[in-house]
């Protein structure tokens, strides 16, 4: 996927332990693991809110964009004005 995530990263920088984040947080630890393995398929922006205040960062420092990442992905088609994924 090219949204990366840079949990650790940041974790590192303010020598945090993801369960230290995940108990500051509100979520469990399994979840917080699975954000920081980049296996998610969503985050709520509240929890978004609440990892960046824990570690006093922006979402920029935990959300990155890496275009052609993911060879794998769905192909976009333009149909009609409108856009379909993975649809032949």
């Amino acid at each position: 996927m090219p949204i990366v995530v840079n949990l650790d990263v940041m974790l590192a920088r303010r020598k945090w332990r993801l369960n230290d984040l995940a108990q500051a947080v509100g979520i469990t630890p399994q979840n917080l693991s699975v954000l920081n393995a980049g296996r998610a398929r969503a985050v709520r922006f509240s929890t978004l809110d609440a990892i960046c205040r824990a570690l006093d960062c922006q979402p920029g420092d935990l959300l990155e964009y890496r275009a052609g990442d993911d060879p794998a992905a769905a192909e976009v088609q333009h149909d009609e004005g409108m856009i379909t994924e993975g649809v032949e």
